[in-house]
């Protein structure tokens, strides 16, 4: 890990209102600063705003006040044509639902952000190959989403969010439909993309086992930041 700051978030608020009811506050002046390299595990009750953090560093959704900076840039500020590049080419994200095409194969589903991005598919074999070796899927090319337990199909979705060589990806939630076998699978997977990529990982969980593979936990209550510690 070194000092580059990767990500900056300043004074985050955000206030959903749909104009009827009371406004709703989920998050209340969040400050954080994201070193390259670390891997984030962000805590929390359900409703203590850790999904809508994670959402707003996606830039999915955008605050109600305050600024997000991914490497320097105000994501806010970009139009959607730039936000969309942006993201393409530097996020990668990781769902507790794998959202993989169903009709599509384990390589097809890998490679549709190469395709998105209107890149040569042919460009990226080697690096294909290479994803496969890495998340232990290289027998399994070939086959359907339904064809696969659901730890094997989350770690498509990893290699997917990886193919593009992202520099930080967002991980929420990602072991919450699997059981603990695969759970540690998919951990040491992140850990390994952590490590031995440099890849910097923000992940949402409520798992105090699943947190503890992040070099830092960060705890959130009540749309505020309560705790911060380094995991050594």
């Amino acid at each position: 890990m070194n000092s580059e700051v990767i990500l900056e978030i300043n004074n985050l608020r955000k206030v959903f209102s749909d104009g009827l009811s009371t406004p709703l506050e989920v998050l209340k002046g969040i400050n954080l600063t994201v070193k390259k390299g670390e891997f984030i595990s962000l805590m929390g009750e359900s409703g203590s705003g850790k999904s809508t953090l994670l959402y707003q560093i996606g830039f999915l959704d955008s605050p109600t006040e305050g600024t997000v900076l991914i490497n320097g840039v105000d994501v806010n500020k970009l139009n959607d044509k730039e936000q969309s590049k942006l993201r393409r080419e530097s996020i990668g994200f990781v769902f507790q639902f794998y959202n993989l095409i169903p009709n599509l194969t384990v390589e097809e589903n890998i490679l549709l952000p190469v395709i998105m991005a209107g890149r040569n598919k042919k460009d990226y074999e080697e690096k294909l190959d290479n994803l496969l070796k890495t998340v232990g899927l290289s027998t399994k090319r070939k086959m359907l989403p339904k064809q696969l337990s659901g730890g094997q199909q989350q770690r498509v979705a990893i290699a997917r969010a990886v193919i593009m060589e992202p520099s930080l990806i967002l991980a929420d939630e990602p072991t919450g439909n699997l059981d603990s076998v695969s759970t540690n699978e998919i951990m040491r997977l992140f850990k390994k993309l952590n490590k031995e990529q440099n890849i910097t990982i923000i992940q949402v969980t409520h798992s105090s086992s699943v947190a503890e593979f992040g070099d830092k936990i960060i705890c959130l209550e009540d749309g505020k930041i309560i705790d911060s510690k380094e995991n050594n």
